[in-house]
């Protein structure tokens, strides 16, 4: 006999995450950013700290060099990314974020500020509570970790 919905955590979880991201596509959207998917974020968070050449983001993200490629050049094309020749091989293409991407991550943190404001006051007094349980499973499930070290994949 199945558990109800309501008792499946995996399920709930599963659509907390997916009603979330769907406010946060919103709000991006209205922000004027509406060409972003939320996968689109996966190859943004290893652009942070500087020039990634394709082949480490492709090995960063668990993927084929010819699928960051069509990525890249889709994100190029909307502005968000530039590549150039690597200094020290001018065949090594780096991927950058441009102010336009710049502009997206800091979109998205602020919806994403928003949303957790939501859902902290839906909690209500018992919102630090069910943090510090939330994150237990997270740091016991491996969850945080993969998280911390941006190893999550789309």
């Amino acid at each position: 006999m199945p558990e109800p919905l309501g008792d499946d955590l995996v399920l709930l979880f599963a659509a907390l995450a997916s009603t979330t991201q769907a406010e946060i596509t919103a709000a991006l959207a209205d922000a004027g950013y509406g060409d972003l998917r939320p996968s689109d974020g996966y190859l943004v968070q290893h652009l942070q700290h500087g020039p990634v050449s394709i082949g480490d983001l492709a090995g960063k993200l668990g993927i084929t060099a010819q699928g960051v490629s069509k990525t890249v050049i889709e994100m190029e094309r909307k502005g968000y990314v530039s590549r150039t020749p690597a200094p020290e091989d001018q065949r090594t293409r780096l991927v950058d974020l441009t102010e336009k991407g710049w502009a997206a991550i800091y979109a998205t943190r602020r919806a994403r500020a928003h949303v957790n404001r939501e859902l902290r006051a839906a909690l209500g007094s018992g919102a630090s509570a069910f943090l510090d349980q939330v994150r237990h499973l997270a740091e016991n499930s491996g969850a945080l970790a993969a998280l911390s070290e941006r190893r999550l994949r789309p």
